[in-house]
């Protein structure tokens, strides 16, 4: 066994440069991205899916009347042209918004039923209801067929 005594000021001269990476590499394994899953508690809450199922149910006869399907699929919920399919697998949890994505927010009767998630907006694409994180632009949670059932 070999022991090596180094001096003391050598010593802290090595701590001092390897210090911040060390403290760098904790932080970002502690981080909330390093994995897709590691959020599990930013969902919908069950209080919330309540509120957006009682909307749905209180407009359903206004969106049925204008549903604007057709039998070849190619019209979304609501008559809305659907997402090409590379774009709707993209739309999933711990994934970025897609750029250039048109997202419309929830209308003002249905927001202000909603308790408030600070730093997280909802909004709603392709007829699913989103849940993003507003600093980075990940989506926290997906619902689909709650506000525009199939």
């Amino acid at each position: 066994m070999l022991i090596v005594k180094v001096p003391r000021n050598d010593m802290m001269k090595i701590v001092d440069k390897t210090l911040p990476a060390w403290i760098a590499l904790l932080f970002a394994l502690a981080s909330p991205l390093a994995g897709a899953d590691a959020d599990v508690g930013e969902v919908f809450t069950q209080a919330e899916k309540r509120v957006l199922e009682e909307y749905a149910r209180e407009h359903h006869s206004e969106q049925g009347k204008s549903s604007g399907r057709k039998k070849n699929g190619k019209k979304g919920a609501a008559g809305r042209q659907s997402l090409p399919p590379g774009i709707a697998k993209n739309l999933q949890r711990g994934k970025p918004l897609p750029p250039g994505l048109a997202k419309n927010y929830l209308p003002e009767d249905l927001a202000s039923r909603l308790p408030e998630r600070k730093g997280y907006e909802r909004v709603i694409v392709d007829g699913r209801v989103i849940l993003i994180e507003e600093a980075t632009g990940i989506v926290r949670d997906v619902l689909e067929g709650v506000l525009f059932p199939e």
